[in-house]
């Protein structure tokens, strides 16, 4: 018999038995995570007839996406969430200006290793970096969960990258998913779950890791994980909100496809509009006009890349004609950003620091894009209408390439900067 995934691990543990790739299971998770749709999975969980939800202690409310409230029904819908979460004794509850969702379940040690995590959010597969099993959800499955504790799944096959050598200066974790982008596509692991694995992976910081389980499902894919190691257990020694069992798949588990990056070949990368595998070598885009760019989300706001922009703006300005928003990851971040001085840095380079939250990678609030205009983004997708008209242009890349597009007014390389 062959070993097993993680996924299988995971999974197995939470349906009480061994499965195999394709087994349909009945599981309970760990922990489940709404956001401002809470006020919509409430309607659905009322209309189940349930009056309780199943375990308040596993369940997590956070206000991102539409923070501050920018219409009268973004404020209703947290007013009602607000008063469920009160209703129900929810005991993770946090409000508007904490941070964003997934950012704010990983600092608070919520997410842990071995444990399944489901999210009413597409990017709920960020948890894999701390060596859990993330999975999203949709609303009305979400408040199935509520009701019954309960939801079934498929258990997926695993695809494995495995990394080698380390990403040169200049090179990002962004770098590498959008270069993993253009080569699988963006349906390249429909229905499966990623695991980076090899010496590369376990160079990457938590921060590196968080972007490249973040867009795993920009791949497609059910989920992404970083097994959990020294550097996993380093980040949750003080944040872990209880004990976990730390989970591997076998040397000899199966996985639909194995294949390796070296790391220190990769060169910056863009995605270019509107789909997130249009992806060129920053090389083939640079000089691009951009008025807006756009630096933080759960992809790329956390503080490691806040250091990266302010890197490359100090002593510089942006440029005239062109919008640089900054929306710290989490008030946490926020505060280190303003103790380290990267905050004052890129105020300098005229910045402006918003509100911890998701900010206009939603659309729902923040730099809302004109007909013609352009705008670099460190966020996890760039699809038509996606950051206001239908009319306007949004590219990815990491957070160096955004601050060096700011201060050129153009796409840039950070490494030509004058």
């Amino acid at each position: 018999m062959r070993g097993e995934t993680f996924v299988q691990k995971v999974l197995g543990r939470r349906a009480g038995r061994p499965v195999t790739v394709g087994d349909i299971v009945t599981v309970e998770p760990d922990r489940v995570m709404s956001h401002d749709n809470t006020a919509f999975v409430v309607k659905r969980f009322r209309a189940t007839g349930y009056r309780r939800v199943w375990d308040p202690a596993r369940v997590v409310v956070v206000f991102d996406h539409c923070v501050p409230a920018a219409q009268e029904a973004h404020a209703r819908n947290h007013a009602e969430a607000r008063a469920f979460v009160a209703e129900q004794g929810i005991e993770h509850f946090f409000d508007a200006g904490v941070g964003v969702c997934h950012q704010v379940l990983m600092e608070r040690g919520l997410a842990l290793p071995g444990e399944l995590v489901l999210g009413a959010d597409s990017h709920s597969t960020l948890y894999g970096a701390a060596g859990a099993l993330g999975i999203p959800i949709n609303r009305t499955e979400m408040a199935g969960v509520w009701a019954t504790g309960k939801i079934w799944l498929k258990i997926p096959p695993t695809r494995r990258i495995l990394l080698e050598g380390r990403l040169a200066e200049g090179v990002f974790a962004k770098d590498l998913v959008l270069f993993l982008l253009a080569r699988l596509r963006a349906d390249g692991a429909a229905y499966q779950a990623i695991e980076f694995g090899g010496p590369g992976a376990e160079r990457l910081t938590m921060s590196e890791r968080m972007t490249l389980c973040n867009m795993a499902v920009e791949l497609g894919a059910k989920a992404g994980v970083v097994p959990c190691d020294s550097v996993t257990e380093a980040y949750l020694a003080d944040r872990a909100s209880g004990p976990y069992a730390v989970m591997a798949s076998d040397p000899d588990a199966e996985f639909v496809d194995t294949f390796a990056v070296d790391l220190s070949a990769l060169e910056p990368q863009v995605a270019c509009p509107h789909t997130v595998d249009n992806v060129a070598p920053l090389s083939a885009v640079a000089g691009r006009p951009v008025q807006h760019a756009y630096l933080g989300s759960c992809t790329n706001g956390r503080l490691e890349d806040l250091r990266a922009a302010a890197a490359v703006l100090s002593g510089r300005r942006v440029a005239p004609g062109v919008r640089l928003v900054v929306y710290p990851a989490s008030a946490e971040v926020a505060a280190a950003a303003e103790a380290e001085g990267v905050a004052e840095t890129l105020r300098a380079a005229g910045a402006e620091i918003l509100t911890a939250s998701c900010g206009p990678c939603f659309g729902a609030v923040g730099a809302v894009l004109q007909a013609g205009q352009a705008c670099i983004s460190s966020s996890n997708r760039n699809f038509r209408g996606r950051m206001g008209s239908r009319e306007a242009e949004v590219y990815l890349a990491s957070p160096a390439v955004v601050a060096a597009s700011a201060v050129a007014g153009c796409i840039a390389d950070p490494r030509r900067l004058s």
